[in-house]
This record gives structure tokens, C-alpha cells and sequence, in this order.
């Protein structure tokens, strides 16, 4: 489980980037952060998989402080983001086999996996190829097989589907989904709609680094009282956002 507690995060004296941000995540629930470039996603994901520390507030994973269980924390979370380069002259069975190292996985238990993994994201007939060779699709989704490569059961995507064509990005979010009926707890941020709406058991929209509404799907329509979800959140941003 995630539970995220009153978060602060200043860059600058005198100007938050997150403010007093407070939500939970529980097992086999997928909770969306939905909002616009610049709303603070990318921060508070950054925050919560332990990259950028807060200003105020506390962030524990499955009761874990990273203040004094960083390594464990790093053993429960799988994080991927847009901003995740892979060696672009390496393969994705050699990175596996890198990363499968480095956690430590034993040999027959990472085949195993390697194989179902990249049996599920159609990952398997690119396995040897350059990743500078490969699609933007592919290159994501052999980030994401990598980022999950021990199993984790706390996973945090920032942005998952961003910039995928429509067949990818069903592969991904099916695998979403699959992941969420294991029992794992995901976050994840977007900007697309129907991302959310598809996924998400709830959703918190963020506006200027504040959650502004946080429900269901429907319950955030009916708090705009909107005709649709789409709507609903323009009406809730317009009515959250400052012009600064």
C-alpha cells in the first residue's frame, strides 16, 4: 500500500511545486493522478518512488519510510517513466539478463519470468535487436517488462501510455489491469481521459500542485455535476486553477 501524507516539495524559497498533497493506495487498486503539464505529476511520482525527498510531509510504502528503509522500499516498487533511457546499443534479453543480476534473481526463476513477461508484451520475436532499432512502442514496453523484473508489488508509471499507438497502448493497459487482479497496488499519472476512466478505481485530479477533486469516475462527474467525465474535469480545473 502507498499513503501519501500531507507532501510539501519547494524547489525555491517562498514557491511549492506540491501542496499538502494526502492520498491512499491499496492493494489490487489502481489510482490515477490526473491533470494537465506543469499540475506537479511528474514531482509527486518522483516523491513517492523515492527519486526527490519532500519539503514537509511523509511518504510510506507498505508502512516503509524511506527516510530508514530505502533499499527495502527499492525491492517492493517497479517504476517506469518517459524519462527512462535504455542503452540504446544493448538488447532487451540483455538488459534483462543485467537487471536480473543486479536484484539478485535466480537464474531459472529470471527465465521464467523473462519468458512470460515478454511472451505477454510481445516482446519475445525483438528480444535481440538494438534497442536504437526498435519502435518507440517496443522500447516502452521492454522498459516496462524491465522495470517489473522482480515482481514488485507496488508499481508506480508515470505517463505509461504517452506517445503510443492504440494497439500498444491496450497491450499495456490490459497488462495494467492483469497486474491490479495479482493484488498489486499502482499508481499511476496521466493527462488522457480515457487512460483514466478506463483504469482507475479512483482518481485525484491535480491542479497548480493540489488535489482539487478525488473519487470514482462517477463521483467526480457528479461533484461537477457533469454530463461526462471529460467535463467534469474542466469544470473542476477552471474552478481550481489561478492564473499566476
Amino acid at each position: 500500500m502507498i499513503s501519501v501524507n500531507d507532501v510539501h516539495k519547494s524547489y525555491t524559497a517562498g514557491k511549492e511545486t506540491i501542496k499538502g498533497v494526502s492520498f491512499c493506495v491499496n492493494n489490487g487498486t489502481i489510482f490515477g493522478l490526473l491533470g494537465p503539464n506543469g499540475a506537479g505529476k511528474t514531482t509527486l511520482m518522483q516523491m513517492i518512488s523515492t527519486l526527490l525527498s519532500p519539503s514537509e510531509g511523509s511518504i510510506t510504502i507498505d508502512g516503509l519510510s524511506a527516510k530508514d528503509n530505502l533499499l527495502e522500499i527499492h525491492r517492493r516498487i517497479g517504476y517506469l517513466t518517459t524519462e527512462v533511457r535504455l542503452d540504446p546499443m544493448s538488447t532487451p534479453d540483455k538488459l534483462w539478463d543485467f537487471f536480473a543480476e543486479l536484484y539478485d534473481i535466480p537464474k531459472e526463476q529470471s527465465l521464467q519470468r523473462k519468458e512470460e513477461l515478454f511472451g505477454k508484451l510481445g516482446i519475445m520475436p525483438f528480444k535481440n535487436k538494438r534497442i536504437s532499432e526498435l519502435s518507440t512502442g517496443m522500447k516502452q514496453k521492454a522498459s516496462i517488462a524491465i522495470s517489473l523484473i522482480h515482481n514488485p508489488p507496488v508499481i508506480i508509471f508515470d505517463e505509461p501510455t504517452n506517445g503510443l499507438d492504440i494497439l500498444t497502448s491496450k497491450q499495456v493497459t490490459d497488462y495494467l489491469l492483469e497486474l491490479k487482479k495479482e493484488g498489486h497496488s499502482i499508481i499511476l499519472s496521466t493527462h488522457i481521459f480515457q487512460v483514466a476512466e478506463s483504469l482507475c478505481d479512483e482518481i485525484a485530479i491535480l491542479v497548480d500542485g493540489k488535489i482539487a477533486a478525488q473519487g470514482t469516475v462517477e463521483e467526480l462527474t457528479e461533484l461537477a455535476n457533469a454530463s461526462n467525465f471529460e467535463e467534469a474535469f474542466f469544470k473542476i480545473y477552471v474552478e481550481n486553477h489561478v492564473e499566476e
